[in-house]
């Protein structure tokens, strides 16, 4: 049997050819339109002999471009490369090399750091420009995308195998070298029909497809898979819309969720909590919203349940990594206000929670997530050794510390990475942090171990606060000390303006660790 990940875009083309596909600065896109880019840029690779076994490279900001190439390169049987925009020449020229990517599509906003690392890349021998406007006089041999969509041979979507790599994801490299998880077609499709069709409805009894008529709100960057499988697989499976922002703000978010009737809104704990706390949301019209759906990052109970009652919309959580597609665990929607759980583990997947030994744990003790089913990447590109230290036997290890209750229900304590071992005693800082968001003053709050000559790790927490708000760090040592066990609450506390943040809009605890050493 074959499956080509870019099949869903032909299937929904074919059955809601006039229905809205992609909507970018109040353009609309129908199915059939993007459908024949899609085959027109497939036929342009196949010109370039690009196909079957080969990687494409992709560096786009969210925009219609970016969907098109991104089932162009899947309708021609390639890999998609997905790059992030953000990252530097060298990162880029590193993944271009260990991708062995033989062609990049490069976006005009990203034209700077993506023709750099073309060149010192000789094995890139393609390269095809996305609005790159007067530039592309200085790249005579960039051939420009909207000529290919626009003018080269239509093909059909190639008959790729279930197994075949459908996207090489580079995971954020937090520990050590970035490495690029190798999703199957299978992998990728089946999340993308979870969302569609099982995320939001009461299934089996009840399927509730995201179809015509819903629309989403690409907030998330799609370069990222929690923004491929959620927001662009998920929406156009069903024959939904996507909506796009380049980059997030509370403004232009609300505008666009205004502007274009949006359902669904995919999103990380920080945008939840950036529309919560701008003042304009009183203002603007937000009653279309019908699902919302967390992740990246587990949501403080306290900014789950204020925008639940502002805005009128249950979010429900959901949890999974680049290497599960990224969709493992998702909330219920009849279940929502169990708050502080991701739920149960979405259909065909198993989770395991084991102690060191890798024994299974008795239900509320606490040990590291494992993972089983068809969402589990395939490994790691050409990193047989890396692959090996995360699956054994099929299990894939999180590396998450997690909890399960007796209803079944999951409970992300803390990265195994993130773990305090203070004198003996582990200490999980999302404990602390929801402790901290209770503090009328704190606007966000992230919790790191730092060396400490006595205890071994002492915990430190750095908070932003909240506009006309003002704290001292004693008063926050005295506050968590009423809610948790002597040996948890921070003894160090550092005030900022801001916390840093990742692409994703995740707090950046590496970040925090680098720049408390220096």
């Amino acid at each position: 049997m074959t499956l080509n990940l870019g099949g869903l875009l032909a299937n929904s083309a074919g059955k809601h050819p006039q229905a809205i596909a992609l909507i970018e600065n109040s353009r609309y896109f129908r199915y059939a339109e993007i459908d024949i880019r899609a085959r027109r840029l497939a036929g342009a690779l196949h010109e370039l002999n690009v196909g079957t076994g080969q990687h494409v490279a992709l560096l786009s900001p969210n925009c219609s471009a970016f969907t098109i190439s991104y089932y162009g390169i899947l309708y021609a049987g390639a890999t998609v490369v997905s790059l992030n925009t953000l990252q530097t020449a060298d990162e880029l020229a590193f993944q271009l090399t260990n991708s062995e990517a033989t062609t990049l599509i490069v976006h005009g906003d990203c034209q700077a750091t993506g023709l750099t690392a073309f060149k010192r890349v000789p094995t890139c021998r393609h390269l095809i420009s996305i609005d790159f406007g007067d530039c592309d006089t200085t790249r005579p041999d960039a051939i420009p995308f909207e000529q290919l969509v626009a003018e080269a041979t239509e093909a059909e979507v190639f008959p790729t195998m279930p197994d075949d790599t459908a996207v090489i994801q580079y995971t954020s490299g937090t520990t050590g070298i970035p490495k690029g998880a190798e999703l199957s077609h299978f992998n990728l499709y089946y999340n993308a029909q979870y969302v569609s069709e099982r995320s939001f409805s009461l299934w089996p009894d009840q399927i509730n497809i995201l179809g015509p008529g819903h629309v989403g709100l690409a907030a998330l960057p799609l370069y990222h898979t929690f923004g491929q499988t959620n927001i662009q697989n998920g929406m156009l499976f069903g024959g939904g819309a996507v909506t796009y922002l380049k980059r997030f703000s509370s403004a232009e978010a609300m505008h666009v969720i205004e502007r274009d009737r949006v359902t669904f809104f995919p999103a990380v704990p920080t945008m939840y909590f950036a529309l919560l706390h701008d003042d304009a949301n009183s203002k603007t019209n937000l009653s279309s919203l019908q699902f919302c759906v967390s992740g990246g990052a587990p949501i403080p109970i306290e900014i789950k349940r204020q925008f639940e009652a502002r805005f009128n919309v249950a979010i429900q959580e959901g949890y999974g990594l680049t290497e599960t597609s990224p969709l493992a665990a998702m909330q219920k929607v009849n279940e929502t206000t169990k708050a502080g759980t991701i739920g149960k583990p979405i259909d065909g997947v198993e989770f395991r929670i084991v102690d060191d030994q890798g024994h299974t744990v008795p239900n509320g003790e606490r040990g590291e997530l494992l993972i089983r089913g068809p969402n589990v990447m395939k490994g790691y590109f050409k990193q047989p050794q890396a692959t090996g230290e995360v699956l054994t036997n099929g299990w894939f290890h999180s590396g998450d510390i997690a909890s399960l209750d007796s209803e079944g229900d999951i409970s992300i304590v803390d990265r195994k990475k993130d773990m305090i071992l203070r004198g003996g005693y582990n200490v999980y800082p999302r404990e602390i942090e929801e402790v901290l968001y209770t503090h009328p003053a704190i606007k966000e709050a992230a919790v790191i171990g730092v060396l400490d000559d006595r205890y071994g790790e002492e915990v430190k927490a750095i908070v932003s606060l909240k506009p006309d708000h003002q704290v001292v760090p004693d008063e926050l040592v005295n506050f968590c000390k009423q809610y948790v066990a002597a040996y948890k609450y921070p003894r160090i506390v550092e005030i900022r303006d801001e916390l840093p943040k990742g692409p994703t809009g995740k707090l950046l605890k590496r970040s925090l660790r680098s720049s408390h050493e220096q």
